[in-house]
């Protein structure tokens, strides 16, 4: 195990490395001068010129990618352009919005769609079954901003039953806050449902066809304990897998549903960083990013010594 914690962490670094060269080689090569945006149309050459250099963006490439890696090296992710204010700093800013949306809706995600995938499962070939299907087809394949919209318009302008956009915080009471969380993590736990459903039903569907749920079966176990302690115990890890990997596409279902629900988080702060051109921002937010993509690939990983005894690392 603490072999396997070792590789995994060295590993991270040549992979946080490779991000942050792409990332910041793709900044430099999109149209666009931040130092532009910040003076204002009515600036002069000079003055942009001269915001250029206060910047240090009219130094080579080479020379700002390595002081900025010096920088990130030391822990530190470097200063906002348009915020005047630390990149660790708007991150810690707009943490708790965004880690409140993603993870209730993964809680309401794995709520649907593991049970869901389950009854699909040991009513496979039927109507229900078809049924589950169908609506996780259309689940998945209707984008997060049409949802959003739909969602908005029904229970926010028709029935009046929630707000259409904003965030409150946990500090100022959990009813506000879940309150404002509703719209938009159920637009996400929507399309992420509709994918883990129809891996679960294809994981559990496979496992009631083992010689041990015709043992358990014969002897006389109850249908409802059979999937649960057999088949779907059995069909854990797959399942494992795609919770992971839909956890870190949340990451790009966050921006969007942030942007649409106006919620302040760093869905928000990535769009405002990128309108702006503001490059250690950007650099800084997709950084951390990536970051948490490799914990939760660790964790998933690990979550797999719980579900299954025969793995080990």
């Amino acid at each position: 195990m603490l072999n396997f914690l070792l590789r995994r962490g060295l590993a991270t670094a040549p992979v946080l490395l490779i991000v942050a060269v792409i990332v910041f080689l793709l900044l430099r090569m999109t149209p666009g001068d931040p130092a532009a945006a910040i003076a204002g149309d009515a600036a002069s050459v000079q003055d942009i010129e001269r915001i250029r250099t206060q910047l240090g963006l009219n130094a080579s490439i080479l020379s700002q990618f390595a002081s900025w890696l010096g920088q990130v090296v030391r822990g530190d992710l470097g200063y906002s352009f348009f915020y005047k204010m630390s990149v660790s700093d708007l991150i810690a800013q707009r943490l708790e919005p965004t880690l409140s949306v993603a993870a209730l809706t993964m809680v309401l995600t794995v709520l649907i769609a593991v049970p869901l995938g389950v009854l699909a499962a040991a009513r496979r070939g039927g109507r229900l079954d078809r049924l589950i299907m169908s609506a996780s087809v259309l689940g998945f394949s209707v984008p997060v901003f049409v949802a959003g919209y739909v969602m908005i318009w029904v229970f926010s302008m028709q029935l009046g039953w929630l707000p259409s956009q904003g965030y409150s915080r946990i500090a100022d009471g959990i009813g506000p806050w879940l309150r404002n969380l509703v719209l938009p993590c159920t637009t996400l736990a929507l399309m992420y449902a509709a994918l883990i459903a129809r891996v679960t039903r294809a994981a559990v569907s496979e496992a009631l066809t083992e010689d041990y749920v015709r043992t358990a079966r014969a002897k006389g176990i109850s249908e409802r304990r059979m999937l649960v302690r057999h088949a779907l115990a059995n069909a854990a890890v797959p399942i494992a897998t795609v919770i992971g990997l839909s956890v870190a596409g949340l990451i790009g279902g966050v921006v969007v549903t942030e942007t649409i629900f106006a919620i302040p988080g760093l869905g928000q702060l990535t769009v405002d960083a990128v309108l702006s051109r503001d490059y250690p921002l950007i650099q800084g937010i997709t950084l951390f990013f990536s970051l948490v993509y490799v914990v939760v690939n660790l964790l998933v990983d690990l979550s797999y010594l719980l579900l299954d005894p025969r793995i080990r690392y």
